[in-house]
């Protein structure tokens, strides 16, 4: 389930988000973007991710156990728990939390979770959301990779059957773990699986540096070989999801 958005949220206007960025960025002498606070522009993962969920209309009778929010920049409202307002109107208001502080990489330690989880037989049915929005609104310390556009995609992740595996693995101190999926349908990761095959590279799509890869193996995927890379610029850390 992929959305791109449009606009601005209505909270890139809210007073507390200069306050909230300038207690942030004051330790490390950083400037504000003021053209970005007086305007107005950003989006929320809060609102990105109820979109998404409205779009994927899980029925009740398949309610989530676990909802996972994905996300390299932070968003207009850094200062709440943006998994929150997606799952409370979730089937099962599952537990959710965010994952950041990983670069381009979260969406690859975000199915490592969900795997981790479903391992524990206690989570059958994982959410998956991976959200970036274009707006950093302080000058960074150095180059970064920002997206050219807001969007988001969304993982539904269940029981799958066993033929069909795909692999997340990310170089120590993280461990490898499987997930598994099939068709076009939504990704149902599924665990274990035996070590697979290499695949086709799918390239990301240009100018979204957290989404674009994996929209674009969600869109061009034929149910063939695939392989989705990701390698983080700034630390050198790379990570690999595989589909034999």
């Amino acid at each position: 389930m992929h959305r791109r958005f449009e606009g601005r949220s209505a909270a890139s206007l809210d007073p507390d988000l200069r306050v909230f960025v300038t207690d942030q960025t004051r330790p490390y002498g950083l400037d504000l973007r003021e053209d970005l606070l007086t305007e107005g522009v950003g989006h929320g993962y809060g609102e990105m991710g109820e979109a998404l969920l409205a779009d994927l209309a899980l029925p009740e009778d398949r309610p989530a156990d676990l909802l996972l929010l994905a996300f390299d920049v932070p968003d207009v409202q850094p200062g709440l728990a943006n998994t929150l307002r997606p799952a409370r109107d979730c089937p099962g208001r599952p537990m959710a939390f965010a994952i950041g502080d990983q670069g381009p990489l979260s969406p690859f330690t975000a199915l490592r979770i969900a795997d981790r989880y479903a391992r524990t037989g206690a989570c059958e049915r994982a959410l998956v959301l991976l959200l970036e929005q274009p707006a950093l609104h302080h000058v960074p310390p150095g180059p970064v990779d920002l997206p050219e556009h807001a969007e988001g995609l969304l993982l539904l992740c269940e029981q799958a059957p066993e033929e069909r595996t795909l692999t997340v693995h990310q170089p120590a101190p993280a461990p490898r773990r499987t997930v598994a999926g099939g068709g076009k349908e939504p990704w149902r990761p599924s665990w274990p699986f035996p070590d697979p095959v290499s695949g086709e590279t799918a390239p990301a799509a240009s100018g979204q540096p957290l989404t674009g890869a994996w929209t674009q193996a969600l869109s061009a995927w034929s149910g063939g070989p695939l392989l989705v890379r990701g390698t983080d610029r700034r630390t050198g850390r790379t990570a690999e999801l595989r589909q034999p």
